[in-house]
């Protein structure tokens, strides 16, 4: 796939408003998230302070921004984005789907992600613990795995590591109704860590029970930004960055609730719009750097 000039990852306000900037300024972009937007969004109840749409109604907000993108005619790509590396003058992205995509610099608008990682999550990342089902999913070709599933936007993934794996155990952590293969085992517990033991990956619960798996696959709407982007500095589930919106990783960005408080969608668009226009400059220093 073509390299892209900014890859915007999230479709709230900060997202939404950092895509229509940058297409603004003629910058050719990826925009990663759902295409119903952002559920917090429509869940909002009246929204007094946005200017300019006094008394607006989250739903109706959200129309408006639907309304917009296709007046510029953005696109959103959904393939929940698991990883973002560094390559030194570009960034390489990895969907769920097992494809990657390739930027000149990275937005990140992923909001902040519901839940604390788990005990051991971070640690053992990569090695017995994995977030994309499609990518990883032969490594465990005929072995036993859990799943700890966050969404029910995630339960494909499940059906799908059911027809490699010889077992799949799935962990239910919303309160959607379960919809999966008859083959796959519901434990109704909630997961607090993983570990690594004798090539195993143990998942302890609130229960006080232990499960043991050959790997865990851990399905989230979203990836803790310290998990999302290796090398990226944080505190606590918020990104640490300037007033122009830099992190420590030159050419990547990030803005709205991902920033920390407050959490307020007029802030998250005013930052989306800094961000991008932080993203074109840096752009734009390298075209010149370059010639």
């Amino acid at each position: 796939m073509e390299r892209v000039d900014i890859a915007i990852i999230g479709t709230g306000p900060a997202g939404l408003e950092a895509a229509i900037t940058a297409s603004i300024r003629n910058k050719k972009i990826l925009l990663f998230g759902k295409k119903t937007l952002s559920e917090k969004i429509e869940r909002g109840h009246l929204i007094r302070n946005y200017l300019g749409v006094p008394d607006v109604s989250g739903k109706e907000l959200r129309q408006r921004f639907m309304d917009h993108l296709n007046a510029f005619g953005l696109s959103i790509t959904e393939d929940r984005i698991t990883a973002v590396y560094s390559m030194g003058d570009y960034f390489s992205l990895q969907g769920s789907s097992g494809m990657f995509y390739e930027a000149d610099s990275v937005i990140l608008a992923t909001g902040v992600t519901s839940g604390k990682t788990l005990e051991g999550e971070s640690e053992y990342l990569g090695n017995g613990v994995s977030y994309c089902a499609t990518c990883d999913a032969p490594l465990y070709r005929n072995k036993d795995v859990a799943v700890l599933c966050y969404s029910k936007n995630e339960e494909s993934e499940a059906d799908f590591l059911s027809e490699i794996c010889s077992s799949v155990s799935l962990y239910v952590q919303y309160s959607d109704e379960v919809d999966v293969k008859d083959s796959i085992e519901i434990v109704n517990e909630k997961p607090i860590g993983v570990k690594r033991e004798n090539q195993k990956t143990i998942v302890s619960t609130l229960s006080g029970n232990s499960y043991t798996y050959d790997g865990v696959f851990i399905l989230r709407d979203s990836v803790a930004p310290s998990n999302l982007v290796p090398g990226l500095i944080t505190e606590g589930a918020h990104v640490i960055c300037d007033r122009n919106m830099k992190t420590n990783i030159e050419g990547c960005f990030a803005c709205g609730d991902i920033t920390g408080l407050p959490y307020q969608y007029i802030k998250s668009a005013g930052e989306g719009n800094i961000a991008a226009l932080s993203a074109c400059a840096y752009l734009d220093s390298k075209k010149r750097i370059n010639k």
